[in-house]
């Protein structure tokens, strides 16, 4: 499979012409009755020798993490709690204060140097195989790694704080830990410039805010509700971001499509998740009719939205709230044996339905929109498209 990007880069590089461009997206268009641009196309596999390079990328990392732990242990040791309880069946509270100190110390030891470990094996990795070999699957993980890696680093630190009774100082280093990791984030998209990096750096700048935020309230007064309202607004601002993306490449023919994608991915369950905790479906199996409906009604909410947009990652994340809420309602109107069945009809047939007419009904949602706020959508069918140059981001 050949992605927008390859294409626009053929192009560049004289390999194909604008027309040839042009006439394989008409083609493609036309074979699949779909929009390419409407398609949310994204690499994740080239070939299954992906698959056998992930394989031995996640071996790897695993590895030089392992080797990071043992470092650790070597470094601050700690004896094992069944040891010291078999050494000394009654230890004074001197001696307990002293083992989980040292435990602390320990653990946060392994954290920081298994995510040390991890990001300095990343990178050397990332220029053979993101720069040179342009593979995808490995790239996504050894970005994750390399993100995820720097984060750990820091974050050993801050769990030894917050072990130690320091909860706001803790949450401090929670936040420095997600601020160096979106700056770990940008340094790796200026280099290998992986759609997911953006969408990496989003998530750990929006943990960083999160982070202060608590600090400031301190963690001691911080609920759940707060926490999720935390995270909805969080959400907002990474949709809103992946819409300014989107906005750039109406026609979707270039990385920035890649990267809105990535961003609507994060941005799904950061905007669902609030929403129907708040309205009580993680509650348990007696959420209420009034919440059941109020579930549906912010599906369709999400649908419209969806179809507007032109992207299905708000219907994904939304999915298993909405199947729970309809296997509730069918179960108290009667339908306690074929419950689960009726709601899986129901999603299923709605979902291959949408997605069978998603354009035409696309057309009609958009068509009600305001005149401006139809000219930064993506187009409802494939308008000529201009070959965008193979450097865009």
């Amino acid at each position: 499979m050949y992605s927008e990007d390859d294409i626009n880069s053929a192009v560049a590089a004289g390999a194909l012409s604008p027309e040839a461009a042009q006439s394989f997206r008409a083609h493609m268009t036309e074979m699949r009755a779909l929009p390419r641009s409407s398609e949310e196309d994204f690499r994740l596999i080239n070939s299954f020798n992906d698959i056998f390079v992930s394989i031995g990328i996640v071996i790897l990392l695993l590895a030089v993490g392992a080797i990071g732990q043992a470092i650790a242990g070597a470094i601050a040791p700690a004896d094992d709690f069944w040891a010291l309880v078999r050494s000394n069946p009654q230890p004074t509270p001197e001696q307990m204060e002293a083992w989980r100190e040292a435990n602390n110390l320990k653990q946060a030891w392994q954290i920081s140097l298994t995510g040390l470990f991890v990001a300095a094996t990343a990178w050397p990795l990332a220029e053979f195989f993101t720069r040179k070999r342009r593979m995808a699957l490995p790239s996504i993980i050894l970005l994750l790694a390399f993100v995820g890696g720097t984060f750990a680093t820091v974050l050993g630190l801050a769990v030894n704080i917050v072990e130690n009774g320091n909860d706001q100082l803790g949450a401090v280093m929670i936040a420095l830990a997600a601020l160096i990791a979106a700056v770990a984030a940008f340094v790796h998209w200026k280099r290998f410039m992986v759609p997911i990096t953006v969408a990496a750096g989003a998530a750990a700048v929006a943990a960083t805010v999160i982070a202060l935020a608590i600090a400031a309230i301190s963690p001691n007064r911080a609920n759940e509700t707060l926490l999720l309202s935390l995270v909805f607004v969080a959400g907002l601002a990474v949709f809103a971001f992946a819409m300014r993306w989107d906005i750039s490449d109406r026609e979707r023919t270039t990385r920035r499509s890649d990267v809105a994608f990535w961003l609507h991915l994060l941005a799904a369950p950061m905007i669902a998740h609030p929403i129907f905790s708040l309205i009580g479906v993680t509650e348990g199996d007696n959420i209420g009719v009034g919440a059941a409906f109020g579930v549906v009604a912010v599906y369709i909410g999400f649908g419209l939205i969806a179809l507007a947009i032109d992207r299905r990652a708000l219907l994904v994340s939304a999915l298993a709230y909405v199947l729970f809420a309809l296997t509730f309602l069918f179960r108290e109107f009667g339908a306690v044996e074929l419950n689960f069945a009726l709601t899986a009809l129901v999603i299923g047939s709605a979902l291959l339905s949408l997605s069978a007419f998603w354009q035409p009904i696309r057309r009609s949602v958009v068509s009600a929109l305001p005149e401006n706020i139809r000219a930064a959508l993506p187009l409802t069918s494939d308008a000529p498209v201009p070959v965008a140059n193979a450097t865009t981001a």
